[in-house]
């Protein structure tokens, strides 16, 4: 009788984890607060402008605007920077497409550089490397929850004169050396799309500690307008990014139990930090100890198929999955989509008739990142130990049967 779950088998995980996204009356109770007040849109609302203001603070920042959801959170915050036509904008390869396409829209060209074999974030030698006289910012991506090297890259911008923004869509609530990601740069932006840290379905905000920078954001994300001026002067460009006020009342109930899923996502990954660490094959995502907290959007570890008998990543994907251990595909390198191969990314850069050379370049680690590692998503972790160690089980019982995989 076959042993493993994808032959036949009895799975290792019977008990469920935890479902996502959580929820209770908080969030009942918010929905109809904004039904029987009659203001459902945010400008003379009073929800999304408290949530903006309880979660910039929660990361410790002077300023947050809400807008409509993570990938308009990072053209805002462009917008608002004043990146434009001619400029370049420093990003990782390995990063969801929404990082670089957000370059793009600006009319600026997105340039592609290689992530750290240990944590995927930014490689910062190879950062500084790309710097060229039109490079005007760098982004980074907290991949995973992990922060990238925020030492290295705000001393990199100080000294070449560049804007930094975090891309915080997976890192709500991580801390590097005990203080909140977003708030290095000149600007942090953070997604609350559905299989997000928290979520309303959709949404985005971005939090800054400039005031200048705040009242930007302000405009660009609300037609051009400027706080405090005439309902319809519109004094710079910009669109309607706004967030409903049912999206900012139900954010508002999110925040409030972020924290404590904060901590028990931390915890249990450290936990299973240890316990797949025993197993040979299984490299985690590792933790720099000055990310003193880490979000957890997903536990990443690298899968070595040598030492599961040569069976091939999406075999074994296939077998944890159906031992019931979840699986979050990873993202592929930006270099490779046919954004960037067929040509289509003419249609927002028009006077980039060839891709740019960064595009052509070698990027192994992002390579091996998309293609050999699995990614447990975040609600994985808000259970209990037994789910944790339930994981480790998996994947140990997939490596001691690899060979019927074959």
């Amino acid at each position: 009788m076959a042993t493993l779950a994808l032959l036949g088998g009895r799975p290792t995980k019977t008990k469920p984890f935890p479902a996502w996204p959580q929820f209770d009356d908080r969030e009942r109770q918010a929905i109809l607060a904004v039904l029987d007040s009659g203001v459902w849109w945010r400008t003379p609302g009073t929800h999304t402008a408290a949530f903006e203001r309880d979660f910039a603070a929660y990361q410790q920042a002077r300023h947050g605007v809400a807008v409509t959801n993570g990938t308009h959170a990072l053209e805002v915050a462009l917008l608002a920077l004043g990146i434009g036509p001619g400029d370049e904008v420093i990003v990782p390869d390995y990063t969801f497409v929404a990082t670089a396409s957000a370059v793009m829209m600006t009319g600026a060209v997105p340039v592609l550089v290689d992530v750290r074999p240990d944590t995927y974030c930014l490689d910062c030698d190879l950062t500084e490397a790309a710097i060229t006289p039109r490079t005007k910012a760098v982004i980074a991506v907290h991949m995973g929850g992990h922060p990238a090297d925020l030492n290295r890259l705000t001393a990199i911008a100080e000294r070449h004169g560049l804007l930094l923004v975090e891309d915080c869509a997976h890192a709500h609530g991580s801390q590097w050396n005990g203080r909140p990601v977003g708030t290095f740069g000149r600007a942090g932006t953070f997604s609350f799309q559905q299989s997000k840290l928290m979520t309303a379905g959709e949404g985005g905000l971005i939090v800054t500690n400039d005031d200048d920078t705040e009242r930007l954001l302000r405009s660009v994300h609300d037609c051009g307008r400027m706080p405090g001026e005439w309902f319809y002067s519109h004094f710079i460009y910009g669109s309607n990014y706004r967030l409903s006020e049912w999206q900012g009342a139900i954010l508002a109930a999110q925040l409030t139990r972020l924290d404590e899923q904060t901590g028990r996502r931390h915890a249990n990954a450290r936990l299973l930090d240890r316990l797949l660490a025993e197993i040979e094959g299984v490299t985690p995502q590792s933790l720099d100890p000055r990310s003193t907290r880490n979000g957890q959007y997903a536990y990443i570890f690298h899968y070595d198929g040598a030492k599961f008998a040569g069976v091939p990543t999406k075999r074994f994907i296939e077998a944890l999955a159906a031992e019931g251990i979840p699986n979050q595909a990873a993202y592929p390198p930006v270099h490779a989509l046919d954004l960037f191969t067929s040509g289509a990314y003419r249609s927002r850069l028009p006077n980039l008739p060839e891709p740019h050379p960064s595009w052509r370049g070698a990027f192994p680690v992002t390579d091996r990142a998309a293609w050999e590692t699995y990614w447990v998503p975040q609600y994985a972790l808000l259970g209990d130990e037994q789910d944790v160690h339930e994981i480790a089980a998996a994947v140990r019982k997939v490596q001691e049967h690899a060979g019927e995989l074959q």
